[in-house]
């Protein structure tokens, strides 16, 4: 099938900050695209670009990687990155906001590029404002995370400072626990983790 590509007139009219394209969009795609500042991700052959995000939005997931990271320091069991690139497959390459991946996993996913090819145990992304971003994570990468195996997703909302904590049941991703400010996050995947809501957003 024929690969769309982007040029300056298709930017222009899907200028919204998150906003799928129509297409057959491969990994390969990627490099004819300009390097502006947007953040090109492919999830099921559709192109989906971003600007930058908040600086809220920034620091939760600076936030929550330092606490996975002070965790794995301790337990020596894995590693918390942010803004990871995943090839799943050539029509799914995304960049979540922080994955948390075991050292047996990470040894065994990551190529000489040094992207993952395959599901971490953990990701977390953080909402961007705006329908088209929260349906881009709530629905679309949820469910290609569901699919790829990865056994426990993270929403962070830094605008109501809540976490929306879906794990791994019968083969889907499902929402378990909306916590709050006054919450605590804590995981099977991460045995002695925890960590109070409020201290990501503050």
């Amino acid at each position: 099938m024929a690969t769309v590509v982007a040029t300056p007139t298709t930017q222009a009219k899907f200028s919204e900050k998150v906003r799928p394209i129509r297409g057959h969009w491969r990994s390969s795609d990627l490099e004819l695209l300009p390097d502006n500042g947007t953040q090109y991700e492919i999830i099921n052959g559709e192109l989906y670009m971003s600007k930058s995000p908040h600086w809220r939005h920034q620091a939760a997931c600076t936030k929550v990687a330092a606490k996975l990271t002070l965790w794995s320091e301790s337990s020596g069991s894995g590693e918390a990155v942010i803004n990871p690139g995943i090839i799943f497959t050539d029509a799914n390459d995304v960049i979540p906001d922080v994955v948390w991946i075991s050292n047996e996993r990470l040894g065994a996913l990551m190529d000489d590029a040094g992207h993952l090819t395959g599901a971490p145990e953990l990701v977390i992304e953080a909402l961007s404002f705006g329908p088209r971003n929260e349906e881009r994570d709530r629905t679309a990468k949820r469910k290609l995370y569901e699919t790829q195996g990865v056994r426990e997703y993270w929403i962070l909302d830094w605008r109501l400072k809540q976490v929306e904590l879906y794990r791994r049941e019968r083969g889907e991703l499902r929402l378990v626990a909306t916590l709050l400010p006054e919450d605590t996050v804590t995981s099977p995947l991460l045995p002695g983790f925890a960590c109070v809501v409020s201290d990501l957003f503050s």
